[in-house]
This record gives C-alpha cells, sequence and structure tokens, in this order.
C-alpha cells in the first residue's frame, strides 16, 4: 500500500490518479490520451473558439531577431533627409543604449510608394512590397526595454523576466490541438543559432510542459533529434524497442503514483504518444522536396542567400496546412553578427538580413493564398524593438525601443492599411501607440480567445500572456477602412469598441443631466 495516496483527503479521482492507480505499461498512457480527448472535446465550443467564433486557425509568426530598423524597412522619414548629418544641440537629449547617439542619419536606402494604399518601402524589401495592399501595419510599436532579451521576451511572453508562456504555449494551451500527428506548436529556429533567451521565447513557463515549442531544425537529415533510432544502432528490433518501453512506463507509473502533483511526467508521458505518431506522419511533413521544383526557386531554395529561410518558410507552410496551429520562424541567432543588430553598418549589415527573407517570405504569403489556407491563416511579421535615426559610429545605429514596425497579414486583417505613427524623425511612436499588449490581444482575438479571461493562478496572481494590459485593434477585424478620412492622418483610434460604447454612453448620460438641470431653471 502506497503512503502518499491514502494520506491524501477523498476527493474526486484526477485524471493523474487514474493513470497512475491503472495497471503499468501502455494501456495507461492510451488511456490517459482517450481521457484527455474526451475532456477536450466536452469543453471546446463548437465554434472553435473559446470566447467567441474564430476568424483565424493558425498562426506563423515571423521574427526578425536583434532589433530591424523601421527608418530603413517600412518608415519613411523625409526629415532625415533635410536633417542628415546635423547635431542635435544642447536642448534636445536623445537616449542612447550602447553609447551617445551621433548626428542624424539618413537612410542610405531609396524608398518607393507601392500598391494603391500608396505604402512606402524601401529597397530592401522589393518583393515584399508588391503585398502592402494584403497587410496591416503596426507602425507605432513600442517597447518598454532596449535589452534584447527583455525585449524579445515581452515581444514572445509578455513579460520582460523569463518563467513565463510564450504566445504559442498560451495558443497551445487554450486551443489545443488541431492534427493529432503533430505537434501544437512549432520552432523554426536560424541553423546559425537560437535566439536571445535561447528556449525561453518560445518556453511553456508554468503552463504543462507538453504546450513548449518544439524545435525542429529544418535542414538537418534528422530534423527532430532522436525521433528514429540512431543509425550506430542496428541491432536495435521492434521487438527490443517496445520491451524498454514497456519497461519505461511500469517506471513512470510507479513515479506517478509516488509524485501526484507533479505534471511534467505526464507531459513527457504525452510526448511519447506523440513521437510514436510522428514517426508515421513526421517524415513526410519535413520534406520539402515533395514540392514542386518551381515553388521551391520562388521560395529561394536555389540561392545560397535565401535558401535556409526559403526552406523554413515553405515548411512552415507545409505544417499549418497538415494542422500545426502555431509555427514561430526565427531570422538570426543572439551575438554580433548575422542578425538584425546593426551597429557596425546599416549600409553592409541590414541588406544581407533583407535579402535573406524578402523573397520568401513574399512567396510564403502567395502560397498560403494559392493553398486556401490565407482563410484561416494569419501572419505576423515583427523584432523586439527599432533604431534610432542618429548615427552610431559610422553608419550604424543604436537599439530603439521607442518606436518600432510589425505587420500583420490573412485571415481577419484588412489589407493596405495602417495603425499608428512615429515621430518626424522615427524615434518615438507619436500617434496611436501599440505595444506588444496589444499585438498579442488581437492575435488572441482573432483565434477566438479573450486575453483578458485567458488566465492561469500562479504563485497566488491571475497570470495571462498580456499581464494587465492589452486592447484588441479593432480595425484589424472589423475592416472600417472607410472610416480612415475621418480621423487625422489616415488613423484609428486605439481604444476598442467596448471603450467607445462606455465613454459615447458616459458623455452622453452627462450631456442629458447638464440639459435636464438648465430647463429646471
Amino acid at each position: 500500500m502506497n503512503s502518499s495516496l491514502w494520506s491524501r483527503p477523498m476527493q474526486p479521482v484526477s485524471r493523474r490518479d487514474l493513470l497512475g492507480g491503472m495497471a503499468g505499461g501502455f494501456a495507461g498512457v492510451a488511456m490517459a490520451d482517450m481521457l484527455a480527448r474526451d475532456a477536450m472535446a466536452e469543453t471546446r465550443p463548437a465554434h472553435g473558439g473559446l470566447h467567441h467564433r474564430p476568424k483565424v486557425r493558425r498562426v506563423i509568426q515571423l521574427f526578425m531577431n536583434g532589433g530591424a530598423s523601421p527608418m530603413d524597412t517600412y518608415d519613411y522619414k523625409p526629415a532625415l533627409e533635410k536633417l542628415h548629418g546635423q547635431n542635435l544641440g544642447p536642448k534636445v537629449k536623445p537616449e542612447g543604449f550602447t553609447g551617445m547617439p551621433g548626428a542624424m542619419m539618413k537612410s542610405p536606402f531609396p524608398f518607393k510608394q507601392y500598391g494603391q494604399s500608396g505604402r512606402w518601402v524601401s529597397s530592401m524589401f522589393p518583393e515584399q512590397a508588391k503585398l502592402v495592399d494584403e497587410m496591416a501595419f503596426l507602425m507605432a510599436m513600442q517597447s518598454k526595454t532596449n535589452v534584447h532579451g527583455q525585449g524579445a521576451y515581452l515581444m514572445t511572453t509578455g513579460f520582460t523576466l523569463p518563467g513565463f508562456p510564450c504566445m504559442g504555449a498560451w495558443i497551445s494551451y487554450a486551443l489545443g490541438n488541431i492534427a493529432d500527428n503533430l505537434p501544437t506548436f512549432v520552432v523554426l529556429p536560424d541553423p546559425r543559432g537560437l535566439p536571445y533567451n535561447q528556449q525561453g521565447c518560445f518556453s511553456s513557463g508554468f503552463l504543462p510542459a507538453s504546450h513548449q515549442g518544439m524545435i525542429v531544425q529544418a535542414a538537418a537529415s534528422n530534423p527532430i533529434p532522436d525521433l528514429f533510432p540512431a543509425k550506430l544502432y542496428p541491432f536495435t528490433s521492434k521487438q527490443a524497442d517496445g520491451d524498454g518501453l514497456d519497461l519505461l512506463a511500469r517506471l513512470n507509473h510507479a513515479h506517478m503514483v509516488n509524485h501526484p502533483g507533479d505534471s511534467r511526467l505526464a507531459s513527457r508521458l504525452a510526448s511519447y504518444e506523440l513521437a510514436a505518431r510522428m514517426q508515421t506522419s513526421a517524415p513526410e511533413a519535413f520534406d520539402v522536396s515533395r514540392e514542386p521544383a518551381l515553388l521551391r526557386k520562388a521560395y529561394g531554395m536555389e540561392e545560397k542567400a535565401t535558401e535556409d529561410f526559403g526552406r523554413r518558410c515553405l515548411l512552415a507552410c507545409r505544417l499549418v496546412e497538415r494542422g500545426v496551429r502555431f509555427v514561430q520562424v526565427w531570422s538570426g541567432p543572439q551575438g554580433a553578427s548575422n542578425n538584425w543588430d546593426n551597429h557596425g553598418s546599416i549600409v553592409t549589415e541590414l541588406p544581407p538580413m533583407a535579402h535573406s527573407i524578402d523573397r520568401p517570405i513574399a512567396t510564403l504569403l502567395r502560397d498560403l493564398k494559392s493553398r486556401g489556407l490565407d482563410e484561416d491563416t494569419l501572419v505576423v511579421w515583427t523584432t523586439e524593438f527599432g533604431r534610432t535615426p542618429f548615427q552610431q559610429g559610422s553608419t550604424g545605429r543604436d537599439h530603439n525601443g521607442g518606436s518600432f514596425v510589425s505587420w500583420i497579414w490573412g485571415a481577419g486583417i484588412k489589407g493596405g492599411v495602417s495603425f499608428g505613427e512615429s515621430d518626424e524623425w522615427g524615434y518615438q511612436a507619436a500617434v496611436n501607440k501599440t505595444s506588444g499588449y496589444d499585438m498579442h490581444a488581437t492575435i488572441l482575438h482573432l483565434l477566438g480567445i479573450d486575453h483578458t479571461r485567458l488566465t492561469v493562478r500562479q504563485n497566488g496572481i491571475d497570470r495571462r500572456l498580456t499581464d494587465v494590459h492589452g486592447h484588441v485593434i479593432d480595425f484589424l477585424q472589423f475592416h472600417w477602412a472607410f472610416l480612415a478620412p475621418l480621423f487625422p492622418g489616415g488613423y484609428f483610434p486605439s481604444f476598442n469598441i467596448a471603450d467607445a460604447a462606455i465613454t459615447g454612453g458616459a458623455m452622453g448620460l452627462i450631456l442629458d443631466e447638464l440639459l435636464r438641470v438648465r430647463r429646471s431653471r
């Protein structure tokens, strides 16, 4: 008799207790899977969302690691051309992160207007520029930090400290899987290295470990390590493999009985089950050579500079098509080079990074549309912060959380519109500032999730992805672009519909009371 089981007060039998109390072996694991499916079927709304009907079922997040420069890509600033080479003077004291800011510096790259929307885009993104009428731009994004690690955490987890679940983990936790034989959340890192915070940006934090991102090395011969027996072990047979797994199941059974409050083992068991199913599904899903040669060429897979990111974009498309709910694609590792952290020279460091992603991303959007996936897939392009309009060294730019640009494409999005505006230099967000919290709230809303209601109690605090912040950016999903001329600069107010209704109602009551008092005199 196990004293730890009988010393606990009587309570309803939990999923973990039932699994732990069953006979050892894979029958227990299979029962756990059945229970999980039954529970999900009972609690998941019929319309597919958690709180309301969703417009989106899956998300691809494209993260430019290091801090992409807005005024050299999407945020055209003619004022910088007039002020180029001038010092600001003693009355203006801009903040520098790694050193004192230098003189004003214009973009070395020419800008042109594209599409019916007239969106300004630099020569860094000639292919993406052709699709601006399908994108919604957030032109006044702000971060509360200029530090890479904290900024990356903020844009992926909603917090500047480690230990919190990332957006992909929250979505996996809230909505579960679409396909039974593939992960819910996949991470495609840059093969040159992991981003700042290593695996912290795709961690499940305090959520069950089964919701963390599964790292897939797209170009490797074995994209998921240890999914199949190594070639060094040809003597491994199915019988021996089964005997070993059965022994492992019995050991896991004994451990769960003695540690009923630990969810990590249940997550590990779930990963074993998924791995077994993936042995049949993953080889086909990860094999991009099955795609037509012309499509692989369009992704840039025949050119050395674009081959890797193109491969990962094509793989992201294949994965969401097969039922992966959230895919994260990283451009650039952490470190001083091969990323978007262009301290030394915008002229020499930015072009190779921009070139490596431009054609692959443009093809990804077209490919998703050709497969009909644009009807329920969202693509998000972002970075952790922007860069200053001042010189660092000769032609570099320093970190700047004051203003940066993101864009969103796909289901529920009105293309060809923009939200927010930075100041005349691109140094600080000026009109309709938008935070990572607002972006997260909007993405969750499109997925059918109310960001204020997706909470988990942790250390006595109801935690959520958006902390205590965040508003849904309404015009993105309600398609009210025709109202743009009514607002200065063509931008919408940053409060949401509920806030507007409450404010309007309160103003109406105040006006009615004033009129009543006036009539009574």
